[in-house]
């Protein structure tokens, strides 16, 4: 532990070390926090989305944070409903019938025009169906019929497939054509206060109708969203403990392993050291990505599975021609002899006086190891080879590359994890390289 403590101590002395550290420990709470705030069942849940699950999110939208950009203006998604204080529910009773009176209030300031209006109308009846009609009411005063019609239990108003409305409109998008300016050439949107009214006529004592207004804006949330209206920000958050905790359990699985296989053939020599060098040397001809491709191809796609053949395939790796020269320096140590001398055991002097030995000197290689673990499970994501079910980095950006997001203009969907696996590759690279000077002698004194 001395030994370790005392460099350690040293990575104080290297800016880049601390940058590095402060990195990773942004992604290990970063980790810690989704795994606290979004169990596991429900982010495969909301990533697998399903019936109503993301019914009130707009479609490949911006993030939030570029309407603070100067001369960035976007719509927000407007969600209004009866707890709203922007909405004004009224009963009217009448001899034979009750007015149930739902009047939404917007004020919108943006210089784009929304995606989408929806309606999301619920009641309350026993035999005869509420009848619902809605009108717009504009800043200069002018009002126009939405639609109207019976509400079900449910029933959902969509703007944009109201055909009637459309033509009312002279051809133009509901979404364009409530907010346009009239008195512009060129589509451009009149700010200023709107307001939708829900006329609901109910024919029984305790019938009711409940609407929830959403207005589809152009941003939304931290990260936006993607083609299928999820949130990315779930995937950049849940990707984050997925993308650490394979690069680490990966690194771990086979640098430990290579390690124990390296000092047990150079201990132990003749036919079994022999036999772990020409397995090495066949594995070192093995391509490993195509046999990842072909596992996930044929048989399962499982980020574990994936886990243990990418273990399976590290045991012989290169790194055991290496970590063999350095044993076999090792093996001639006075301090081995000695250990031989008052006859300790093969395992003991393997796990407690060789393996210790050049633990220093693998710590920087480890620390460099995790993030290429980290893009090699990206990479297999990206190649549609990733688990099925898991929202990670990866996956985001084989949805980005199939959708074609950067042709279409949704440069957010591609930046957001490409700078993700960016700042984790960094950080552990800045803390490898910074410990490298450190425990390797040849640089301690550069």
């Amino acid at each position: 532990m001395t030994a370790l403590s005392r460099p350690l101590s040293a990575l104080a002395r290297y800016p880049s070390a601390i940058a590095g550290l402060l990195i990773i420990l942004a992604l290990v709470l970063l980790s810690i926090y989704t795994l606290i705030t979004i169990p596991y069942a429900e982010a495969i849940r909301l990533w697998r989305g399903g019936e109503g699950v993301w019914l009130e999110t707009p479609r490949n939208a911006w993030p939030s944070w570029v309407n603070l950009f100067p001369g960035v203006n976007l719509p927000n998604t407007l969600i209004l409903d009866t707890d709203s204080n922007s909405v004004e529910k009224t009963r009217q009773a009448g001899s034979d019938e009750t007015n149930v009176i739902t009047t939404f209030t917007i004020d919108y300031t943006a210089d784009e025009f929304p995606q989408e209006i929806s309606v999301f109308l619920t009641s309350q009846y026993d035999q005869k169906l509420p009848f619902v009609s809605f009108s717009w009411l504009t800043p200069d005063g002018r009002e126009i019929r939405i639609t109207d019609g019976t509400v079900e239990r449910s029933k959902t108003v969509r703007f944009s497939q109201e055909s009637k409305l459309e033509r009312r409109l002279q051809g133009v998008k509901p979404a364009v054509g409530l907010f346009a300016d009239p008195q512009s050439a060129a589509p451009k949107p009149l700010k200023g206060t709107y307001q939708l009214v829900a006329k609901g006529l109910v024919f029984e004592d305790e019938a009711d109708v409940d609407a929830r207004l959403v207005v589809y804006g152009q941003v939304y949330g931290l990260a936006g969203t993607d083609h299928r209206r999820r949130d990315l920000t779930l995937a950049l958050m849940w990707g984050t403990p997925i993308a650490l905790a394979f690069g680490l359990l990966a690194a771990v699985g086979s640098v430990v392993s290579t390690l124990i296989i390296a000092a047990v053939g150079v201990w132990f020599g003749g036919l079994i050291d022999a036999t772990i060098q020409r397995i090495t040397e066949v594995s070192m001809i093995l391509p490993g990505v195509p046999i990842l491709i072909m596992i996930g191809t044929f048989y399962s796609r499982s980020i574990w599975t994936m886990l243990g053949v990418v273990i399976l395939l590290g045991i012989f790796s290169p790194g055991i021609k290496s970590y063999r020269a350095i044993f076999l320096q090792v093996k001639e140590s006075p301090y081995i002899e000695a250990a031989r001398a008052y006859g300790a055991g093969n395992f003991r002097i393997i796990f407690l006086y060789l393996i210790p030995r050049i633990i220093p000197i693998l710590v920087p290689q480890f620390v460099v190891l995790i993030p290429t673990f980290v893009f090699l499970e990206a990479t297999l994501a990206v190649l549609n080879l990733g688990d099925p079910v898991l929202p990670t980095w990866g996956k985001v950006l084989s949805d980005a590359r199939t959708n074609d997001a950067l042709y279409q203009g949704h440069y957010y969907w591609v930046l957001e994890p490409a700078a993700l696996l960016l700042l984790s590759g960094l950080g552990f690279a800045m803390v490898g390289f910074a410990l490298d000077r450190i425990f390797n002698p040849r640089l301690r004194e550069l």
